[in-house]
């Protein structure tokens, strides 16, 4: 992998890890289109790290109140949402280990079902958009509640499927259930802490990084991580004032546009 391909694999991670558009398709998309192959998981490890810190930072106070008041028996909000983040887990973590053979498949059946949960994207963004407008001018919001956390946790769960987007599906589901708009996209973000740790705990150890025998040089793995890092850093930023202003509306028609070229040319 040279060095220019290390760049735009780590662009595209970074944006689409926080924007609703499915970071999963497009990295499996773009490396269609460039032709780039890659033997193990090596290099997606790496970017899927450095998305995941650059959530940490944008959220430090928050992890910091989480992680103290948690390890300390506190009765505090903080505490509260450390453990619904950890109910929300649940689901991912009975795909991740019934059925990840089966989804990892799904990757390499070419572009077509990528293209079907891109509109199935589309779908749920459009959909949640007006309930969520809706819901502001009636009132009838509320903060993530254990029963909300489950349910978003299954649509986080579902978006193991290549091109449903994490992050669309899980705000998507959680406007929809009323959740107030300033408290569902950073649970969103901070839900995927767990996962996406474990997930690549896991590969280590089975051996899916190892960047030495897949010829991953060092240059792409530190400009992959770099390019991932900065840019997840804005896209995060971004999405949490998009949403706070539920302005989904645009992302729905990129991933309708996307899954239509998906399905018809790819």
């Amino acid at each position: 992998m040279s060095g220019l391909e290390a760049l735009i694999l780590g662009l595209v991670q970074g944006l689409t890890e926080f924007l609703p558009v499915s970071s999963s398709g497009h990295l499996v998309i773009v490396k269609s289109l460039f032709g780039i192959e890659s033997k193990d998981a090596s290099f997606e490890i790496i970017v899927h790290i450095a998305t995941v810190l650059s959530t940490i930072v944008v959220f430090r106070k928050q992890v910091r109140e989480m992680v103290a008041d948690t390890v300390r028996f506190r009765k505090t909000p903080a505490t509260g949402l450390t453990l619904r983040i950890l109910f929300s887990a649940l689901p991912v973590l009975v795909v991740g280990l019934l059925f990840k053979e089966r989804v990892e498949v799904l990757f390499t059946t070419g572009t077509g079902i990528m293209g079907w949960m891109l509109l199935l994207t589309a779908l749920l963004l459009g959909l949640s958009q007006w309930l969520s407008v809706s819901r502001q001018k009636t009132g009838t919001t509320h903060p993530v509640r254990y029963a909300d956390a489950f349910i978003i946790g299954v649509a986080q769960a579902c978006a193991v499927m290549p091109g449903l987007s994490r992050s669309g599906a899980t705000i998507a589901t959680g406007l929809t259930l009323g959740v107030e708009k300033d408290k569902v996209a950073p649970f969103s973000f901070l839900m995927v802490l767990i996962p996406v740790l474990g997930e690549a705990f896991l590969e280590i150890l089975a051996g899916g990084f190892a960047p030495a025998a897949t010829g991953l040089s060092f240059q792409a793995m530190a400009i992959g991580f770099v390019t991932a890092f900065v840019t997840g850093l804005l896209a995060c930023r971004l999405m949490l004032a998009l949403v706070r202003k539920i302005r989904l509306t645009w992302f729905a028609v990129y991933c309708l546009l996307a899954g239509t070229a998906c399905l018809l040319f790819l």
